[in-house]
């Protein structure tokens, strides 16, 4: 009788006990900071806003100066306690409005994820634009699409200008790959390197990785689908307002050693320009010494404005390592769903703000003739240039190797007055249209468009936008429930591109295709009798001329400079 009662006392004695401790853990594991996260170098302590975690200026790369600049990037140096990670992180030297700013040491990326214990959520990786010379992580903020949808946002720091890409040759005494001179695609596979590997801790699924970017972060996008270093590490692509663009390294490096023989004069390296370019194009051991103890906020500035012009700040070189020789002509892509977007008028900004329009600009007579007439030119003609550049033309040119899926859209949003009225519908559906669409708390472009983006109509094209991409980087098809079917873009396709539009009310989603090619503009263009002729010969040389898109032009009307000859 007596073991029975001292068994039965165990027993309940084991029962409290586990009870207790399960009830300690689950009041341990609800007073979890769920803002701090350990990885691989060290715990971060990010914040929470509105439901939206985030940890900024998280490092994934070392320091990339002094001796380390021109090399490529190592592991971040661990830390001991918990790293503040609730202020941006340093952004990349670069040359602005208001100076030299930045700094050398910058390779950092922003977190956003859903306030829930949701793990194993889809990850979107975005780079910024810039062309690849200035811009910041925070161009765009995951906030908005991570508060309702559950996925990861990761943006991404990585060095620019004659930082970030520079091919000469007193350079290239490290490895192949740190040889080609693209420096910031080294820094940007690093960080895809590192959400890999730590991404889990903040219930990222690091096997379902989507890479994206805008702009030259959209080219960027492009290039590594034919660079063999990013072989498997991202599973999904998206380029907005991207297109293919590669350099070749022995032009690039006359380009560069121009930008840089004054320097090299100015500090009595050699004793002319001539002298000074021909020495920087040498293997001169002395040249790497003189270019990696050069005062970096000298280089910032170097080759700026390039205005989407390759030859006036060349990157992306096809050197053989991280890029291959014959470019975008390869037939070895990295085989991953691919998601292409444009605007209808993406040269709209471009052209409104080129020098050619300073006097106007100066004197607010943009509205005026001959100004009103010049602005529709190329507004009109660079536009359908530039949107067949970021997708049609791509897409053409991958089809006969690329045997992964392919999405083409186009969004025509602000095309429209009576819906989107002053100022938005002087640009149309600018570069960067989807940017507030994705992010709805964005700033950037609130003096362009005023309050376009505000009626009903657009925030259900953000909603259908939003889905769409979250459906994407989820399952590599951006099709879902309640949505309008998006087919797979094919050469044969009678209708292969999804157009985005919205009226104040609804937006709207359909599938088409363009009416024209490049070969009908070129024929609209010396068709057109809008402007007299000798204004018309002015634009095409001085405005349309050299741009991503314009070697057909340029090939046309004799505008080839020796940099753009193929």
């Amino acid at each position: 009788m007596k073991v029975k009662k001292i068994s039965s006392l165990l027993l309940l004695l084991t029962v409290l006990s586990v009870i207790l401790v399960s009830c300690g853990q689950s009041q341990s594991k609800e007073s979890t900071d769920r803002t701090v996260r350990q990885t691989a170098y060290g715990a971060v302590k990010g914040g929470e806003k509105d439901g939206v975690l985030t940890w900024k200026g998280v490092p994934y790369g070392g320091e990339t100066s002094g001796e380390n600049r021109f090399k490529a990037p190592a592991d971040p140096e661990k830390w001991s306690g918990e790293r503040d990670a609730t202020k941006s992180g340093q952004v990349a030297l670069q040359s602005s409005a208001d100076g030299v700013i930045g700094s050398e040491d910058a390779l950092n990326l922003d977190i956003y994820r859903p306030d829930s214990d949701k793990e194993k959520l889809p990850v979107l990786v975005y780079i910024h634009g810039g062309n690849n010379q200035t811009g910041k992580s925070e161009e765009i903020s995951g906030a908005s699409f991570v508060k309702t949808h559950d996925a990861i946002f990761v943006s991404v720091n990585y060095r620019l200008g004659v930082l970030g890409f520079n091919p000469l040759p007193a350079l290239k005494t490290g490895s192949d790959e740190e040889n080609s001179g693209n420096y910031s695609l080294l820094d940007i596979a690093k960080s895809l390197d590192w959400i890999r590997e730590n991404i889990e801790e903040f219930g990222g699924d690091s096997q379902n990785v989507t890479v994206s970017g805008f702009s030259a972060g959209g080219r960027d996008v492009m290039a590594m689908l034919i660079s063999s270093i990013f072989k498997g590490k991202f599973d999904k692509a998206v380029s907005f307002s991207g297109g293919m663009t590669v350099a070749d390294e022995a032009k690039s490096q006359q380009v560069f050693a121009e930008a840089l023989a004054p320097l090299a004069v100015e500090d009595g390296k050699k004793g002319d320009l001539e002298e000074a370019k021909a020495w920087l194009l040498s293997r001169d051991s002395a040249v790497r010494d003189y270019l990696q103890d050069l005062d970096a906020k000298r280089l910032a500035p170097l080759m700026g404005n390039a205005g989407i012009r390759m030859s006036v700040f060349p990157h992306l070189y096809m050197d053989g390592a991280v890029l291959p020789k014959e470019g975008f002509d390869t037939k070895n892509y990295n085989q991953v769903p691919l998601l292409m977007l444009t605007g209808e008028t993406e040269f709209s900004l471009f052209a409104y703000y080129d020098k050619y329009f300073a006097q106007a600009q100066a004197a607010k007579t943009m509205d005026q003739e001959p100004a009103a007439s010049d602005y529709a030119f190329v507004n009109t003609y660079g536009g359908q240039f530039y949107s067949l550049f970021n997708v049609q033309e791509s897409a053409e040119k991958m089809a006969p190797s690329y045997k992964a899926s392919i999405y083409s859209a186009e969004i025509r949003f602000g095309e429209d007055a009576a819906v989107v009225g002053s100022p938005m519908s002087t640009f149309g559906s600018y570069h960067g249209v989807f940017v507030p669409l994705l992010d709805r708390d964005n700033q950037n472009y609130q003096q362009l468009v005023g309050q376009a983006y505000a009626s009903k109509g657009a925030q259900e094209l953000s909603q259908l936008f939003q889905d769409y991409l979250y459906q994407f980087i989820s399952t590599g098809n951006p099709n879902g429930k309640n949505l309008p079917r998006w087919q797979e873009w094919t050469a044969a396709g009678e209708a292969p591109t999804l157009y985005l539009d919205a009226t104040k009310e609804q937006a709207s989603a359909q599938m088409g295709k363009k009416d024209y090619n490049y070969t009908d503009v070129l024929e609209q263009i010396a068709a057109d009798t809008s402007i007299s002729q000798e204004r018309k010969e002015q634009l095409l040389t001085q405005v349309l001329n050299g741009r991503w898109f314009s070697y057909g032009l340029d090939e046309k009307y004799g505008n080839l400079s020796d940099f753009d000859k193929r």
